[in-house]
């Protein structure tokens, strides 16, 4: 009795009280299979449903076992993976010839450059959005808008004054350049950066301000000296798309405030009173010719 029960656990007996034939493969379960390959059951269990693992049967206990081929299969997928492989490739290269492997891999190596390019432009504009306006802008209007906040014109006049160039840049890339130099000669007179400040002072003001009158005058004024037979001073009329029109009116309408409100009509009636004294100016003219004119008829008679 004692000598059998001694036999038997020297030859087949196990802990679990299973038995193994000699030279038996060992068989794991699903997490002892992920833990020898360093990877998660989730991962396995995923590489079953993209077929690149077979999945084995059940064994008698309720547990899938995985063998040797399971293991060597489940490294090279982790292998391919780590490398940048595609799941969707790696099924083809399992069973790849080394021909086959170096071209696969070629071409791969190829789409990951140029997926690290895509990631370096979008680091790079990431690392432009700490400069501010040059990430939406020319570099000539974020110099331009530099030039108003050195001016003194606030950070909201300046953001409005942005966004209605970008919205003409969009539309206009080269042209909305030859408008902007134009912009910037204006700028550097001192008399326009006073009148611009002013403007942007007026936001703030009431309606009823005396000073609304005053500006309104001074910036009609200024605007008959500069240019006056340029045919390349920008004006609405050089915006020919009425999408743009429209875009730019809702845009500055929506930033406008009552002050500046009552400062365009004073400018709409200063640019009235302005034309009406112009073609006054222009019958007079006219009335003096024809009156010149007609003197000029008798003494030419008299002297015939």
């Amino acid at each position: 009795m004692t000598g059998g029960t001694t036999g038997g656990t020297a030859t087949g007996g196990t802990a679990g009280g299973g038995a193994t034939e000699p030279g038996e493969p060992a068989l794991l379960t699903i997490g002892q299979l992920a833990d020898y390959v360093g990877v998660t059951i989730r991962a396995v269990r995923h590489y079953h449903e993209r077929g690149l693992l077979a999945e084995p049967a059940r064994d008698a206990s309720g547990y899938r076992r995985y063998g040797t081929r399971a293991v060597l299969d489940l490294i090279r997928i982790k292998v391919l993976s780590e490398a940048g492989v595609p799941l969707a490739q790696v099924d083809g290269l399992l069973g790849a010839g080394p021909a086959e492997l170096a071209t696969s891999v070629s071409r791969i190596d190829e789409d990951l450059r140029r997926q690290i390019e895509e990631l370096q432009r979008r680091r790079q504009h990431l690392a432009e959005l700490v400069g501010g306006d040059r990430l939406f802008v020319p570099e000539a209007l974020a110099e331009y808008l530099d030039e108003l906040r050195g001016a003194g014109v606030g950070e909201h006049a300046v953001q409005v004054e942005r966004d209605g160039w970008i919205l003409i840049f969009a539309r206009y890339p080269q042209r909305a350049l030859a408008w902007l130099a134009r912009k910037r000669r204006d700028f550097a007179d001192p008399e326009f950066q006073r009148l611009y400040r002013e403007y942007d002072q007026a936001s703030g003001w009431d309606p009823d301000d005396p000073r609304l009158v005053e500006l309104a005058a001074a910036m009609v004024g200024y605007a008959g000296t500069i240019h006056p037979d340029d045919d390349d001073v920008t004006s609405a009329r050089d915006l020919d798309d009425p999408t743009v029109v429209a875009l730019i009116g809702s845009h500055f309408g929506s930033t406008s405030s009552p002050g500046v409100e009552r400062l365009y009509e004073y400018i709409q009636a200063a640019q009235a009173a302005q034309a009406a004294q112009a073609a006054q100016a222009a019958q007079a003219a006219q009335a003096a010719q024809a009156a010149s004119a007609a003197s000029a008829v008798p003494a030419a008679d008299g002297g015939g």
